[in-house]
């Protein structure tokens, strides 16, 4: 089933593009763009998501051979391929991929000649923006040229933070980046929320990392918290989203509570 054979679930409303973003590797940024958007399928959304960082892990989470592929983002940034000819369906029904490889790690070099280089995805999406109600862009853990272009082409921020010691850091750096992009190409961007990821109830620290989160962000930070969780570490390898690996897990449940926060806010 194409892309445009699926109705969206909030057909009077524009879509929202939403950039999943942390310069630090490994906070949850590929399991979050993966699992919530399964989450809002099974609630009737419909949704794209960009896998927009070299490591493709975006693109394998959702079981897409990336040898196998002929095209990728990198086509459509560099190469003037129609967005719409990169969409490919997932396992969950109204839910599309943009896929990744690792063609696009050449993409930050060669962007840097390439006129109004900062809003090359803000254009590329913007025939198809009203196609879906979401569409996330899975970043990388940088803040190079594929990262500002997400923040362009972005309404605005959905950022991981792990709950580890050192949660904080860089995300000042990532804010400031924000605060730029905001002044100079997208006066509407923002922070639509942040979700703490790998928690675990054991510990003080994750404890502590939530309420100095919670001081630091307020109230864009979603209740529902992501337990860390051996079934959404083991769900990447088997190419499938948590609903459909482990439906009734603690991982699971909390993406399926993180998807009615996310629809609630807009």
């Amino acid at each position: 089933m194409g892309f445009r054979d699926v109705k969206r679930g909030f057909p009077d409303k524009p879509g929202k593009i939403l950039a999943i973003i942390n310069q630090k590797g490994g906070v949850g940024k590929s399991t979050t763009a993966v699992n919530l958007s399964a989450a809002l399928g099974v609630n009737k959304k419909k949704v794209l998501v960009i896998d927009f960082d070299p490591q493709g892990n975006t693109t394998s989470g959702y079981g897409i051979e990336k040898e196998e592929l002929e095209h990728d983002i990198y086509d459509a940034l560099l190469n003037d391929y129609p967005i719409e000819d990169l969409i490919l369906p997932t396992v969950e029904n109204g839910v599309f991929v943009v896929p990744a490889t690792i063609q696009l790690a050449g993409a930050e070099i060669e962007l840097v000649s390439e006129m109004a280089r900062e809003t090359i995805l803000k254009n590329i999406l913007a025939p198809i923006k009203d196609e879906f109600d979401y569409i996330f862009i899975d970043c990388p853990p940088s803040l190079g040229l594929l990262t500002i272009n997400s923040l362009v082409a972005a309404d605005a921020l959905l950022i991981p933070i792990q709950c580890e010691f050192y949660a904080l850091e860089g995300v000042t750096k990532l804010l400031e980046s924000m605060k730029m992009v905001k002044s100079r190409l997208n006066p509407s961007l923002d922070v639509f929320g942040v979700v703490m990821t790998m928690y675990d109830v054991r510990t003080t620290l994750s404890k502590q990392v939530v309420e100095e989160v919670s001081r630091y962000f307020g109230n864009k930070v979603f209740k529902t918290i992501i337990p860390r969780s051996v079934k959404l570490s083991e769900a990447p390898s088997h190419g499938l989203p948590i609903n459909r690996y482990a439906r009734v897990s603690k991982g699971a449940l909390a993406y399926a509570r993180l998807a009615k926060e996310v629809t609630r806010r807009g």
